[in-house]
């Protein structure tokens, strides 16, 4: 789960949403890759304690979650790793993992080998992705119709939401099937966000009832394909399409960017959602 943008929830709804979040995960134990400005304050202080508590890993996602699409130089991208760490590093759920901000891991081979060289000196490891998804788009729909109409029937957006996370999930499944021979230990990406807030629930549930275990993050991150660094520029993506990239076999069912919000917004639309 990423970002910890509490701010984006709507303030009458934020309380119960962030309690919310942690009760829909229950046992499973997440990781959580927040964002320093995000938590870099009182309330961002206490969700994080929170977290802790509950026993999920709380990762590095930068300070101001600047992308590396070339406007932050990889010097000032690596010093807003170690802002955050100075930020993260007092809590006890705190884990040297990092996250690239939209999985962008550099537009070239050289910025790409750079970041790689850095976080392995300063202990960190790189919590990939399997399965991609844009459920912040889903999120800023919902959000954009609750400031127009207070009273919208959230629960309109539960079925869409959880069939564009099924399509995703079958989709980098059967890819990595078909470029490793195998499905993985899948890590799905997902937002700290008043949609999930409302349907966690009931997407791991699906999940649950499609035949699929829910395990921890720890023991998702311990699968082996989570040592592997694709050779791809631009870098990142999913983990499985920089595998499949990597190939060379699978381009026409590869597109870039892998997930974005102008796949999503023609369904939505004609959803009037």
């Amino acid at each position: 789960m990423d970002d910890v943008q509490w701010q984006m929830i709507p303030a009458l709804r934020r309380s119960e949403a962030e309690q919310r979040l942690l009760e829909h995960l229950g046992k499973a134990r997440a990781f959580l890759f927040a964002r320093g400005a995000c938590v870099d304050n009182e309330h961002g202080s206490k969700i994080l304690r929170q977290w802790s508590a509950a026993g999920h890993s709380i990762g590095n996602h930068t300070y101001n979650h600047r992308p590396l699409l070339g406007k932050i130089t990889p010097e000032e991208f690596e010093q807003e790793i170690l802002q955050t760490e100075d930020v993260l590093r007092p809590y006890s759920g705190f884990r040297k993992w990092f996250r690239f901000p939209l999985l962008k891991e550099g537009q070239t081979r050289e910025i790409r080998d750079r970041l790689r060289v850095f976080l392995a000196q300063h202990g960190y490891r790189n919590g990939s992705v399997t399965i991609d998804a844009s459920d912040w788009y889903y999120d800023q729909r919902l959000r954009e119709r609750l400031e127009k109409n207070p009273g919208q029937d959230v629960n309109l957006y539960r079925d869409s939401y959880l069939n564009h996370i099924w399509d995703r999930a079958q989709f980098y499944d059967q890819l990595s099937r078909d470029v490793l021979g195998h499905s993985v230990s899948h890590t799905l990406l997902i937002h700290y966000n008043l949609l999930n807030s409302l349907f966690l629930g009931d997407l791991l549930e699906m999940f649950r009832s499609k035949g699929w275990a829910i395990i921890g993050a720890d023991e998702a991150f311990s699968d082996p394909v989570f040592e592997r660094q694709p050779d791809t520029a631009p870098a990142g993506e999913s983990l499985i399409w920089a595998l499949a990239k990597e190939t060379g076999k699978f381009e026409s069912r590869l597109r870039y960017p892998g997930e974005d919000d102008v796949y999503e917004k023609p369904s939505l639309d004609r959803l009037g959602l």
